[in-house]
């Protein structure tokens, strides 16, 4: 028996579905945000000018570990649905396995 797990996200801010999950650091502490499209733009405008005026700290100065300015996850489409989507527009898809990239471009540009 197969099993599809489905990860969704919701909006931390107003609670709606989210498209990408932010990671930022503050006082030596990190956070992670999900956030949509729109809500990811207004915090990364929000922290623009202090990231402009800032310093990039190097990996010596976090101990060994670089640090990550935005951590990206994106909730993708359904491999069947893209599968079916590629074929129904005579594209070649593998039955199995990983659907090239060129597939998913062209999925999400007919979006």
């Amino acid at each position: 028996m197969a099993q599809r797990v489905v990860v969704s996200l919701s909006d931390d801010i107003d609670g709606g579905e989210a498209a990408e999950t932010v990671t930022f650091a503050l006082d030596g502490k990190w956070y992670e945000i999900d956030l949509n499209p729109a809500n990811a733009k207004k915090l990364r405008k929000a922290l623009a000018p202090y990231m402009a005026a800032g310093r990039k700290q190097t990996a010596a100065g976090r101990h060994g570990r670089a640090p990550v300015a935005y951590h990206h996850t994106s909730v993708a489409p359904d491999p069947a649905a893209v599968r079916a989507w590629a074929r129904s527009h005579r594209m070649e898809v593998p039955a199995r396995g990983r659907i090239p990239k060129k597939v998913y471009e062209a999925f999400h540009a007919a979006s």
